[in-house]
Parts: structure tokens; sequence; C-alpha cells
């Protein structure tokens, strides 16, 4: 799940969430299968936690957050208690390429909603590293979707 491609990836809205609707409390969940390499991209107001492995915690959440300003704010599971440093440091900069990749899902498979709400295009996009090692454990900005749609020239 390195380069994206918008052929592979699959949007599933979870009631009451729908293409353009709710904005707030909106919330992504995305996994991938290793199989076929398909993203599955899941839209609703709760976390789809049924399809996150919670052994590998493979999966990439994130939600529209806001209080004076609007943000996309996500995480992803660097390193559990057994693995070792060097194993940590491999998974943490795989999931900094896997990061932009489900990135670009988001930007993709919601772009109708985008299209409503054009303002979140140059929302900041903060994600926290999540690790048991403290070196590894940051939050980092990823600039904003229209970053992401404009990388492939997706237009809203």
């Amino acid at each position: 799940m390195t380069d994206f491609n918008p052929q592979k990836l699959k949007v599933r809205f979870i009631l009451p969430a729908s293409p353009i609707e709710p904005l707030k409390g909106r919330k992504y969940t995305l996994t991938h299968s290793d199989d076929n390499g398909q993203l599955i991209l899941d839209i609703g107001t709760d976390f789809n936690n049924d399809v996150i492995n919670e052994k590998l915690n493979d999966g990439f959440i994130a939600e529209w957050q806001t209080d004076w300003e609007y943000r996309l704010v996500g995480r992803v599971h660097v390193a559990l208690e057994n693995f070792t440093e060097q194993e940590a440091q491999k998974r943490y900069e795989y999931l900094t390429k896997l990061t932009k990749n489900a990135l670009h899902g988001i930007a993709f498979g919601d772009r109708l909603f985008l299209s409503s709400y054009p303002l979140l295009l140059d929302a900041p996009i903060y994600i926290l590293f999540e690790s048991t090692n403290p070196q590894l454990r940051k939050i980092y900005n990823f600039g904003s979707l229209k970053h992401y749609l404009n990388q492939f020239q997706y237009e809203i």
C-alpha cells in the first residue's frame, strides 16, 4: 500500500453518514487487503473498529475536528511493546509512506463531501504516530487535502 491507485479504492458509508453529510463528527477508517492491494475507506460518525486488526493495529483513522479552525486529525500505530527498536523504526518509515497514501484515499474517496465544504481543502492535517517508543511518538503536519488532490490533478 505505497502508491495510491483510485481503481483499488472501495468507499463504504456507514449510516447516518452519506457522501455529503455530516461535517461534525465525520470519521474515516482506512484499511487495506494484503491479498489484492485494495484500500477500503469507511466513512461514518464512528470509527469502524471491526475492520482493524487489533493484533497488528494496522488501520488508519482520522476525523474532522474544530474549535476555532477545522483540521483533520488522524493516528497510526507504529510500535507495540513487543517490537524491537529496529522493527519499530522500520515500521515507522513504512507507515510514513502509508499515511500519504491513506490521505490520497481520503481526499479522492470523499471528494464529493469536500466539494460541498471547500474550506476543508485548506484545513491542516495532523497525524499522531503512536508508539511505546517515545522517540517514535510524534505529531506531524501532513499539509492539506488540497495537496493530495492536486498531486493527481483531481478536481473538486
